[in-house]
């Protein structure tokens, strides 16, 4: 097992006396190895019994960029605070490995993580995936095309692309990203817009899609707002619990958004515990 560090939280409340969240850290744990290539995780454990609800964590960066620790993960002191138990996972990266690596990688985590959360303290019933820009991409679809193996009960998308047609078409040939991802070249033929629709979540999206929780800034030029309102729109013709937090004036950077608007994080971890359960 990888090294171990104990994290202890301070947390002021309205009272004004504090409480000691402690929670233990657990980094570089290997959850798959593909062809030689050792795929790791972090780990945070509350302390506690639990069992407590987990987030599965997918960072951005493009789909070629990135990993578990960097400034494309979605924000994990929220979620340490509220004593979930959480992973924030690496994934194979384009050009090296083009589609379906990193969706696999993902499903793989997600089934790692259900035959292993009672060991660090977590429900495996109660897991969402939340992720950033391309990782929320990634969360949505794996959200959406679920088998018994991989289900999860809830999915939080920060400003991720959920519609890879549009997004190419507006942009006039498909993105450097994409081109490395599908390994193909930036004109859109009938072909790649094939490729592009069945690798989209509004495409694939279910009525038996599990609740969803998008956020968004309302200047984001690289992940245009409209898609998650047209995300919402065609979760909610089927069915589908979803929700949209606007970040007023927010760009792409995440990292700029509690600036902006401050109480989103809260927003999400309330969301997150009445879909999953109270986790304290």
């Amino acid at each position: 097992m990888a090294r171990s560090l104990q994290i202890v939280v301070w947390l002021l409340v309205l009272t004004g006396s504090r409480i000691c969240v402690s929670a233990e850290f657990r980094p570089d744990i290997e959850y798959a190895n593909v062809d030689g290539e050792s795929l790791k995780l972090d780990a945070s454990i509350p302390d506690g019994k639990g069992p407590f609800p987990v987030a599965i964590l997918i960072h951005g960066g493009g789909w070629g960029r990135g990993d578990k620790a960097n400034v494309h993960v979605p924000p994990t002191e929220p979620l340490t605070r509220a004593n979930f138990t959480w992973f924030s996972i690496d994934y194979r990266l384009a050009p090296a490995h083009h589609w379906p690596a990193c969706i696999d990688d993902v499903r793989t985590a997600i089934r790692w993580v259900k035959a292993h959360a009672a060991e660090f303290n977590g429900d495996p019933r109660r897991i969402a995936l939340v992720g950033y820009s391309a990782g929320g991409h990634l969360a949505a679809y794996a959200a959406v095309t679920a088998d018994d193996d991989t289900r999860v009960q809830a999915v939080v998308i920060c400003a991720g692309p959920t519609d890879l047609v549009a997004d190419c078409e507006r942009r006039g040939g498909v993105s450097p990203s994409l081109q490395a991802l599908f390994h193909r070249d930036v004109k859109i033929d009938d072909d790649v817009r094939t490729i592009l629709r069945d690798a989209s979540p509004i495409a694939q999206a279910k009525s038996n899609s599990p609740s969803c929780l998008l956020i968004h800034g309302t200047v984001d030029i690289s992940v245009l707002y409209p898609q998650s309102v047209a995300y919402q729109k065609r979760m909610r013709e089927l069915n589908v619990p979803c929700e949209l937090i606007t970040i007023p004036g927010g760009s792409h950077d995440i990292k700029r958004w509690n600036t902006l608007e401050p109480g989103y994080e809260q927003k999400m971890v309330d969301w997150l515990t009445r879909v999953l359960g109270d986790p304290r």
